[in-house]
């Protein structure tokens, strides 16, 4: 949560000089609930040497594949209710948006499932790019709402 949802209460209470709204707080919950996903993808750079060091992270505790589905599911389900909120609050250009770029994680989600840990490094750089351009398309969303 202090990955994503803490930078985005912080940065709405500075932008509107007060508490951030009830619609921000939900959408910073569920970005921050989707990036245990961005750090699972993370842990897979340290496959070897987690699992000669003990450390029990996910890709070595579930083996790599995983581990990229439970990442890849824990990042896209809150977007799927991001997306319903959008549509909800009267912003279907947005949700339409954020579904778009959900929809090309998918193809590339389906890219890492053929070899997940030769290619977690790859989606990481490109799955999380379209994560964040959700993420970014949901902030726009936001910005005027009450």
């Amino acid at each position: 949560l202090s990955y994503e949802s803490l930078p985005w209460f912080t940065g709405a209470a500075v932008l509107s000089a007060g508490a951030p709204s009830a619609a921000v707080v939900v959408i910073a919950l569920l970005y921050g609930i989707g990036a245990h996903g961005i750090m699972t993808l993370n842990d897979f750079k340290a496959l070897e040497g987690d699992r000669q060091m003990g450390v029990n992270s996910l890709p070595v505790t579930l083996g790599p594949e995983k581990a990229a589905k439970v990442a890849c599911f824990v990042m896209a389900v809150p977007q799927v209710v991001v997306i319903a909120l959008l549509a909800l609050w009267d912003r279907p250009l947005h949700a339409l948006g954020v579904a778009g770029v959900l929809l090309v994680q998918f193809w590339a989600m389906t890219v890492m499932f053929k070899d997940p840990k030769a290619k977690a490094p790859w989606y990481n750089g490109t799955g999380v790019l379209l994560y964040v351009s959700g993420m970014m398309i949901a902030a726009f969303a936001l910005r005027g709402m009450a």
